[in-house]
């Protein structure tokens, strides 16, 4: 099933222990709530790892990236709420990217997906793209239990901004410039064990990739989509 916009935001991190339940209770019922509420937020998923580098991911999905340079979203990210701001004091380690859609395809929503962070030297974009739509992807949506491929092009410019909530978590934001997600629908360990193949730096490099590449596991958790007092 492809993303359900053009424009995605893309959330890994850590959480200190003595702020998980907290996490919890605040994401679910107000942080995502919140952003599925923004004029042109279409749906917000949240995954925990099986196995990676850092414990979450999240996948805010967007109808385009100028929804996420929007007054709407810029205005929110900049006015955290009270318990926004006790809530993010327990991030740790965080990676975020405002990104283009730049292709998503596939038959269903997996519970379980891959993530790969990663880069394209700088003049290979267009022949990865190539690669990607001509060969690989088609040929990862053909392998068992595969749901959807979808990649990801981070705006550097909408990515680099500091905002008031990323201040609040006194952390620094790394920047992953290039995501491919992977999302499947079969047994943990079967999938593990394809994303690992599929995924592997060595296939990464045979179509333009470039390192250091970020793997990561992780299973569904939760979707919010817009409610009935969210606004847009």
């Amino acid at each position: 099933m492809s993303l359900a916009g053009e424009g995605a935001v893309a959330i890994w991190h850590d959480i200190a222990p003595e702020g998980r339940d907290e996490f919890y209770a605040w994401h679910g019922w107000e942080h995502m709530p919140e952003r599925v509420g923004i004029p042109g937020f279409l749906r917000g998923r949240r995954y925990v790892a099986i196995e990676a580098d850092l414990e979450f991911f999240n996948l805010y999905e967007a109808l385009s990236v100028e929804t996420l340079k929007s007054q709407d979203y810029t205005a929110r990210v900049n006015a955290p709420t009270p318990w926004t701001l006790s809530a993010v004091r327990h991030f740790r380690a965080v990676a975020r990217s405002i990104c283009r859609v730049a292709l998503s395809t596939g038959p269903a929503q997996g519970g379980l997906i891959a993530t790969l962070r990663y880069d394209v030297p700088e003049g290979r974009d267009r022949e990865h793209r190539e690669a990607l739509t001509r060969r690989f992807v088609p040929d990862l949506l053909d392998r068992p239990g595969v749901a959807g491929v979808h990649w990801l092009v981070a705006d550097a410019e909408a990515s680099g901004v500091a905002t008031a909530e990323q201040k609040a978590r006194g952390v620094a934001n790394a920047v992953p410039r290039r995501v491919l997600l992977l999302e499947g629908w079969g047994d943990e360990a079967d999938f593990a064990a394809l994303a690992k193949e599929a995924l592997s730096p060595a296939a990464l490099d045979a179509i333009g990739g470039e390192g250091p590449y970020s793997l990561g596991l992780y299973r569904h958790q939760i979707t919010r989509t817009k409610t009935a007092w969210s606004a847009g």
